[in-house]
Order: C-alpha cells, then sequence, then structure tokens
C-alpha cells in the first residue's frame, strides 16, 4: 500500500520552483467574452458546483491542490482566471473587484449554474463575498481566506523571502499564461491601485449579506489583520470565524491538507443546505 506524503511547502519553495500540483484534465475548458475581456474557465468533475477564485497577481493553476480534493469528494469543482491574471485578457480600465464578479457571474450563466458555493483566496475572496452581497440567489454560500474588505484591515507591507518566491513564481507564471507577458510590471501597479483602493465594503454594507459565509484566517497572515478578519464575523449576520493554525497568507499552498479539510467542511454544509 502506497502512502500519500502529506504537503509541507511552509517556505513556499516548492511552489517558487514547480508551481503547485498540475491540475488534473478537464471535463470542460473555455474562453468568455464578457466586458471587454475573454474570461479563461474550466470545469472538473461532476456533482454539485464549486467555484474557486484565487488571489491578486496568481491564476487558476493555484489551486492544484484543491481541484482533486473537491472532485474526489464528488463535487464539479470551477476555476476562473480573473480578468488580466493567467489566461485571461483585460480592457483598458482599471482592475475593480465589481467587474470581476460580474465575470463569474457570466460565466456561471454560460455553464447554466443556477446557484454555487465559492471558495475564495485573498483578491478572490472579495470578488466572491461581492457576488454574496449583490446576487444571493445564486450563492450557496462563501468560505472567505485571507482578505479584507476596507483598507483598515491590511498591515503595513514586509517583504520577506516566503513573499519574493511566491511574487517569483507569479511572474514566471504571468509570462507563460499572458497574452501580454511584456506588461507584467504594468499588471502589478494595476492590482496594487485596486488593492490600495478597493473594497470598501461599511458594517452596514455586510450587515446585508444573507448567504452563509466563513471567515477563514491564517495564523501568521502577512497582509491581513486578525482583528479585522474577526470584525468580518461579527458585521456579517451568522458568519463563523476560523483560524487555520501555522499557516500563513498561503495557506492553500504551504499545507493543502489542512486548507482542504476546511473548505470541504464548509462545501458540505452549505451545498447539503441548497440540494
Amino acid at each position: 500500500m502506497k502512502i500519500k506524503m502529506e504537503v509541507c511547502d511552509d517556505e513556499l519553495t516548492k511552489f517558487e520552483a514547480e508551481g503547485a500540483a498540475p491540475l488534473p484534465a478537464a471535463n470542460d475548458q473555455g474562453y468568455l467574452e464578457h466586458e471587454g475581456a475573454l474570461i479563461w474557465y474550466a470545469t472538473y468533475g461532476v456533482g454539485l458546483p464549486v467555484i474557486l477564485l484565487h488571489g491578486g497577481l496568481g491564476h487558476s493553476g493555484n489551486w492544484g491542490y484543491q481541484v482533486p480534493a473537491l472532485v474526489g469528494s464528488g463535487y464539479r469543482a470551477i476555476l476562473i482566471d480573473s480578468r488580466g491574471h493567467g489566461r485571461s485578457t483585460r480592457d483598458t480600465r482599471p482592475f475593480s473587484y465589481e467587474l470581476m464578479a460580474s465575470d463569474v457571474l457570466a460565466v456561471m450563466d454560460v455553464l447554466h449554474l443556477k446557484k454555487a458555493a465559492l471558495v475564495g483566496w485573498s483578491d478572490g475572496a472579495c470578488t466572491a463575498l461581492i457576488l454574496a452581497a449583490k446576487v444571493p440567489s445564486r450563492i450557496a454560500g462563501v468560505f472567505f481566506f485571507a482578505c479584507n474588505m476596507d483598507p483598515s484591515g491590511v498591515k503595513p507591507f514586509e517583504a520577506t523571502p516566503t513573499l519574493n518566491r511566491c511574487f517569483a513564481r507569479h511572474a514566471e507564471d504571468y509570462a507563460q499564461l499572458s497574452a501580454t507577458p511584456e506588461h507584467f510590471k504594468d499588471f502589478v501597479g494595476a492590482v496594487t491601485l485596486m488593492q490600495q483602493t478597493q473594497p470598501n465594503y461599511s458594517a452596514h454594507d455586510l450587515a446585508k449579506i444573507r448567504v452563509p459565509v466563513v471567515i477563514g484566517q491564517s495564523e501568521h497572515d502577512e497582509f491581513i489583520k486578525r482583528e479585522h478578519a474577526e470584525y468580518l464575523a461579527q458585521a456579517i449576520p451568522g458568519a463563523e470565524f476560523i483560524v487555520l493554525n501555522a499557516v500563513s497568507h498561503f495557506a492553500p499552498l504551504q499545507r493543502p491538507e489542512r486548507f482542504n479539510a476546511a473548505i470541504l467542511a464548509f462545501v458540505a454544509k452549505v451545498l447539503s443546505l441548497n440540494k
């Protein structure tokens, strides 16, 4: 009997060298033309749908450890490269979470998904929660990991070897996947501007969210203040707050089994409510 070794990449040395685990063969993949951009998407497995939304500067391949876990548990995993990220293109408009949320909704329409659970990481979490606020009838629930909903939630930036390794991987992937591989510096600047100025959800806005939400916070997050994550859990009606120990902003890559256990528990709960 072959024993599977648990992945442990706390310093992201494996991620810098190789990226996440390779994605399995897709059931379906393609591009959707929407709002001046070509949006890449792919689906894996069958069953109730779970949409995974990646973080800023990354792409869908960063979910390589999560897709097999979801498919193996009987779910249909759906990946979307955010506009301007990965294989997706963008127009000349500034990045915005609202625009990226509209892209996700357009992919859901093309795939005829009436409702889906959302797992959002960093920028993808902002996009997911905006969808929950704007189109709650389409969202079964949101697993909101490692993100803020107003500027007060962000720590002062400090470069670390781990962050540098992640950035190096993002740069290499962008050069390989993007339709504009020579524009990485401009891309980083545009995404950073969005992150510095958006989102700006107030407690009043958050109180209107009526879908199940789990706020996930890592013990050693480099970007998000724990008290902000706790505030979000208090402001969103019925939200659950969980802490993932011994990991940072990059938990899906550092200790994927631990992260996967959290999202599978969330998905099982919210999708059982929507059968």
